[in-house]
């Protein structure tokens, strides 16, 4: 007997009270028997095979995922419980069991589009509405994950990941070796300046080489930081991608679905934290004599020690160029009073946003172009062709001078141009860019790239043999060089140890002016196919992006409007001497 004011407990959830033993069966609210309070059952849903009260009755025939069922009113539906035999007995080959972060007791059902996120009934009523988002029941859409294209590119990303573990750690372990070889030399360079002096520096000796043992244990705790970042890394993805590739095997769609899930977020985490562990530097030492210590022993220091970066491989998340909408915005006239020529631009480079500087091959100038009036605002006559221009500073740069074989610097003052000191270089300079205070010069006969100091000290030579034939433009970033060859129609991209690390040929018949954006992508103009293309950032794959019957010569990208500048090498004044902006969106 019922104790009043007391709920049953009862074997499972159920809509139907015995009354008395001689009267009929009461129907109750399934939905709402589970959690309180019992209500009158006011209709049915035969899919769901429930009985509902009015409130639920009504939601049902709103919600998305119950609108299309159908529903039996009260005078219609069953008048006593309805068990199905299929729901009590079938068999589920998947069943879903994952449960929702958010609501533990509740189980993983749905999945929402617009959100990308994994949903329990909760979550769906509470959060993700009918009205806010597009959610579908993971039963009717997980059969494609079975061998699809998601669970391909998961498991793609995957290996894509530990190989770049892989390849981190052996280039850590490379460097590392290379710099702990440069300490070593430093500790035989001090031993022998040791010699040289008084007894009485031993204690200087000693802190000189504690501070020399420090850097090596910082290099080792480094190295170990990488190494186990790596393993680990590997070890967590290679454990999911059994997980997905056993699931997908077994042919689980629904757990493959939300494993994938869940290894999609895995890796979107993973690409942060191997981009973070990319910013460790390992530097190379020098040992500098204090030479003022052979005769004055009151110092306080031993020496020096002098560094120099060692750049090693850092691998990044494969490039994806964007789908871009290109739409005319200007034209701007570069046409002066002083020129006698038609206009023939061959390089040019923003100083800021809204000052952009060209060298003008054809009336042998340098032209400033204000991009807010779209006026020139000074003109530098020279007695040769300027060839190339980069930006060194917000009021500084330099252009290449082939003829002279020199390297002139100009600055900015008082909105006027002014020359500065120039660089005399070997040969016929052409291609110019500067970044942190490295400057990469091309040179067309013989073929190659150099990597100039400030001062003109070549810090690297890198001879075309089979990688360049017509190097004529060069652009920069923190990682990478990249080069246009309008003999070999390739770009190509290097480190800045001079290593090639990718090429790109596609369909280039000409590639010319290059200018590298700032999602690491590279415009490039192919004057003879009459195109802009962009590239990917490893030089894997490109695109067109804006078509230009009237041959584009040299490119700037301006980040800051997302605008491309170009000029065109033509005949036709009304393109010759304008520069011609386009927006990418």
């Amino acid at each position: 007997m019922a104790v009043p004011g007391k709920k049953e407990t009862e074997q499972f959830s159920s809509s139907a009270t015995l009354i008395g033993s001689d009267e009929d069966l009461k129907v109750y609210c399934q939905p709402c028997d589970r959690d309180g309070p019992r209500i009158p059952a006011h209709g049915y849903c035969t899919e769901c095979q429930e009985h509902l009260c009015e409130t639920c009755f009504t939601v049902h025939k709103k919600h998305t995922l119950s609108r299309h069922h159908t529903l039996l009113d009260k005078n219609n539906m069953p008048a006593t419980l309805q068990l199905s035999s299929t729901a009590v007995t079938a068999s589920q080959p998947d069943r879903l069991t994952k449960p929702c972060p958010a609501h533990k007791k509740e189980v993983i059902k749905f999945y929402c589009h617009d959100h990308k996120t994994l949903l329990c009934n909760v979550c769906v009523t509470l959060e993700h509405t009918a009205k806010t988002c597009k959610v579908d029941y993971i039963p009717n859409v997980s059969g494609k994950s079975i061998d699809g294209k998601e669970y391909k590119n998961i498991l793609k990303a995957i290996d894509n990941i530990t190989g770049q573990c892989h390849k981190m750690s052996e280039d850590v372990k490379k460097v590392t070796a290379s710099s702990n070889s440069s300490l070593k030399n430093v500790l035989a360079n001090i031993d022998k300046f040791r010699k040289e002096v008084n007894q009485r520096l031993d204690e200087l000796e000693r802190q000189a080489k504690d501070a020399v043992k420090v850097k090596q244990q910082e290099n080792d705790k480094k190295l170990k930081t990488v190494e186990t970042t790596c393993d680990d890394v590997s070890t967590s993805l290679k454990t999911r991608s059994a997980t997905i590739k056993q699931l997908n095997t077994s042919k689980q769609a629904g757990t493959l679905f939300m494993e994938l899930k869940f290894a999609e977020k895995m890796i979107e985490d993973y690409e942060k934290t191997i981009q973070q562990v990319t910013a460790y530097e390992v530097k190379e030492y020098n040992f500098k004599p204090n030479e003022a210590m052979s005769t004055i022993v009151t110092e306080k220091s031993f020496g020096k020690l002098t560094t120099k970066t060692l750049k090693h491989t850092r691998p990044s998340a494969v490039t994806d160029i964007k789908s871009r909408k290109a739409s005319h915005q200007d034209d701007i006239c570069i046409k002066t009073s002083k020129d006698k020529n038609v206009c023939l631009i061959k390089g040019m480079t923003f100083l800021t946003p809204d000052l952009l500087v060209i060298t003008d091959f054809g009336n042998k100038a340098i032209k400033m172009v204000d991009t807010n009036s779209k006026s020139v605002t000074d003109q530098l006559q020279l007695d040769t062709e300027p060839y190339d221009v980069t930006s060194v500073t917000s009021t500084d740069f330099a252009v290449t001078l082939p003829e002279k074989q020199t390297i002139q610097f100009i600055s900015v003052s008082s909105k006027k141009l002014k020359k500065r000191h120039t660089l005399k270089v070997a040969e016929n300079c052409s291609g110019i860019s500067c970044h942190q205070g490295k400057f990469v010069v091309s040179f067309i006969n013989p073929a190659k790239l150099q990597i100039l100091n400030n001062n003109g000290t070549i810090l690297k030579t890198i001879k075309g043999e089979n990688t360049f034939s017509k190097p004529m433009h060069v652009t920069t970033g923190s990682s990478f060089i990249y080069v246009s060859d309008w003999a070999m129609k390739t770009v190509t991209r290097l480190n800045w140890l001079g290593e090639v690390t990718g090429s790109y040929r596609g369909e280039l018949v000409t590639p010319q002016g290059i200018s590298l954006s700032d999602d690491r992508t590279v415009f490039v103009c192919d004057s003879e196919k009459k195109v802009i293309e962009e590239i990917s950032g490893e030089c894997s794959a490109g695109k067109t992006v804006l078509k230009e019957p009237n041959c584009p010569r040299t490119v700037c990208w301006n980040a800051k409007t997302s605008a491309l500048y170009f000029s065109c090498k033509s005949a036709n004044e009304k393109y010759a001497n304008f520069l011609h902006v386009f927006k990418l969106s």
